[in-house]
């Protein structure tokens, strides 16, 4: 791992633990967007732009704006601490299972690695042979996402406009009232 995915990683970690473990509700809104930023970047280094832009728009974006107008319509409880008490036992077992998962991360090849179990199929290798006579598309990446992917990509494409219309939705009644 680089330098820079260490750094991701751990500011990663450091937001969802703040996220779960502040009792202040803005302080854990303000975790959780810099959270969705982070993972938003984890899916940039992965190489998956798409992905990331999503996660960017909805997770931190329209998510946020909503829990902040939802804080904003509601009273807030005086705190009594800044953290919340920890529930050891569930602790120990979440801790467990990071620990099991992560022994499964040296069996991942490289990112971008041409030796991946993707990289070598067979359907792979149709799409970069066949994705300009079948698509008329130049770009292998665009020719899968437009046309052999078409329906997930709407589908992506209906959730953030579903989410933007939602957040103007709420962001009207907000100016009228």
């Amino acid at each position: 791992m680089t330098p820079v995915e260490i750094a991701v990683l751990v500011f990663v970690i450091g937001c969802g633990l703040a996220t779960a473990l502040l009792r202040d509700v803005l302080a854990s809104i303000i975790a959780f967007a810099a959270y969705s930023l982070g993972i938003a970047v984890v899916w940039l280094l992965l190489r998956a732009p798409d992905v990331g832009l999503t996660e960017a728009a909805v997770g931190a974006g329209v998510t946020t704006v909503l829990f902040l107008l939802t804080i904003a319509k509601t009273v807030r409880p005086p705190g009594d601490g800044v953290f919340v008490d920890v529930n050891v036992p569930a602790l120990g077992v979440s801790g467990l299972l990071v620990a099991a998962l992560a022994t499964t991360l040296t069996a991942l090849p490289p990112v971008g690695s041409s030796s991946t179990p993707v990289a070598t199929s067979r359907v792979t290798e149709h799409y970069l042979a066949n994705a300009y006579s079948e698509t008329g598309v130049e770009n292998a990446v665009t020719a899968v996402l437009a046309a052999y992917r078409g329906f997930d990509t709407l589908g992506e494409a209906v959730v953030v406009f579903a989410a933007l219309i939602g957040l103007l939705v709420v962001l009207d009644r907000e100016v009228m009232e």
